[in-house]
């Protein structure tokens, strides 16, 4: 087991793996920029080493400033957390080159995955579903016009290095076709520097189901079932849970099974997470996430599983703790993400806190690295924290939800709380009867 592991992340993912490494009594050494020197994370770990700027690119980004801060500090392995540099192959390859473990899998894996035709490709190969489309990048307007005819339209244009929604255009009919075609490539030139993208068939009404899956590197590989993250606002996701109210127990075993061989196959190392369209009784792989997500916590609560505990175990070479027959799912989980931001327009409201009260109660945990009194910075993200809740099953854990959320006050800024608490009492939310594109009408509507 490593002896000290450095944190390169800040808010409440950062706080959520020191936990981790002081449950398994492993020291811990933390990161922060400037304006991360009040942080909960900074206050309560053994070590913090300051790496810069508010800017991301010169502290949390800064590859050089973190391996001079292990080296400083003597520790031995890197958790990158989500986000910022967690999925990102060079800096995984650097810490190898400086024999510093990086708790994630490797680089050639995460360039894989990181590229979404490589990706589709690499999922063909492993049997996993993909959505029809090209093979690879489009080369020109004759090309794109011959893709999608042979689909059928509705099409979408992705950027291959994007994410976040950018360089992502949809196109209805041939004459849509040329100006999102141009539109989808302008943007990922722009946001990625590679204007590179692919075509693929739009799905109408799908929900967004993804697979947490874990892999030992050694041929070993599991699932911890899947996730419903549908309810999403310009392809962020707002509220997940866990298990889809969308899929039974023969679909969820089946989609779990294929994810969990197709890791296996590949001597995947680590947490990943395998997403996927889905609709009318069939999954379409988008994408893989080569991290832990935001949203592990809802897998967290259904299975009893400490997903941290079991990336930390794996990386130091002992394995998976579990078989797949080990893991059982019990009643339901929904994630609420809390951000600093307007309910309405979603403009971010940085500022300090001056009021800060979570819920409590059975079934109730909060992910959070604010306090009364913090100042959140505007350099960064606009979450704040999470808000889990569990349940013996869908009703109970939603009159949880709407418990928790009333019980749960931040004052001195604006934040999505109202937002969830609509949500919680809507009808279709209630019957879980929502796909990815029923937010942004609900919120167009203004209700």
């Amino acid at each position: 087991m490593f002896q000290k592991i450095l944190i390169a992340n800040r808010g409440e993912i950062a706080l959520r793996v020191l936990r981790a490494c002081k449950e398994l009594g492993i020291q811990t050494v933390v990161v922060h920029s400037t304006a991360d020197s009040d942080a909960m994370h900074v206050r309560l770990a053994d070590e913090s080493v300051c790496i810069g700027p508010p800017p991301s690119r010169e502290s949390y980004l800064n590859i050089h400033q973190i391996v001079a801060a292990c080296e400083i500090t003597g520790a031995d392995a890197v958790h990158p957390g989500y986000g910022f540099l967690s999925e990102n192959a060079k800096f995984a390859d650097i810490l190898a080159a400086h024999n510093i473990t990086f708790i994630g899998p490797s680089g050639d894996h995460i360039r894989i995955m990181g590229d979404k035709i490589e990706a589709k490709r690499t999922a063909k190969r492993l049997g996993i579903p993909v959505v029809p489309g090209s093979d690879g990048a489009i080369s020109d307007d004759k090309e794109a016009r011959r893709v999608a005819a042979e689909i059928g339209y509705p099409v979408i244009i992705k950027a291959s290095a994007g994410g976040g929604g950018r360089g992502m255009k949809v196109a209805h009919t041939e004459a849509d076709l040329e100006v999102a075609l141009q539109t989808a490539k302008s943007e990922a030139g722009a946001a990625f520097g590679d204007d590179a993208v692919y075509i693929e068939k739009y799905l109408e009404k799908p929900r967004h189901i993804e697979v947490q899956v874990f892999g030992d590197g050694a041929g070993r590989g599991v699932h911890f079932g899947e996730r419903d993250c549908s309810l999403q606002r310009r392809h962020q996701k707002v509220w997940e849970e866990a298990n889809s109210p969308a899929l039974n127990a023969e679909e969820r075993s089946r989609i779990g099974g294929i994810c969990a061989k197709a890791i296996a196959d590949l001597g995947y190392s680590g947490a990943g997470t395998i997403e996927f369209l889905y609709e009318n009784g069939e999954f379409y792989f988008i994408e893989m996430n080569t991290r832990l997500q935001v949203e592990h916590p809802v897998t967290e609560a259904i299975t009893g599983i400490d997903l941290v505990h079991e990336q930390i175990r794996v990386a130091s070479g002992g394995g998976l703790s579990v078989r797949q027959e080990d893991i059982k799912f019990n009643g339901h989980a929904i994630e609420c993400r809390i951000n600093a931001e307007d309910p309405r327009t979603f403009t971010p409201s940085p500022g300090t806190i001056t009021h800060f009260h979570t819920p409590g109660g059975l079934g109730i945990r909060v992910d959070s690295g604010v306090y009364s009194g913090y100042k959140i910075p505007p350099y960064y993200d606009s979450l704040i924290g999470k808000l889990i809740v569990h349940g013996r099953n869908r009703v109970e854990c939603m009159m949880r939800l709407r418990r928790a959320l009333d019980e749960f006050v931040v004052d001195g800024i604006k934040t999505t709380l109202p937002l969830f608490r609509d949500l919680v009492g809507n009808p279709d939310i209630a019957n879980g009867d929502y796909d990815i594109h029923w937010l942004e009408k609900y919120l167009a509507k203004g209700e």
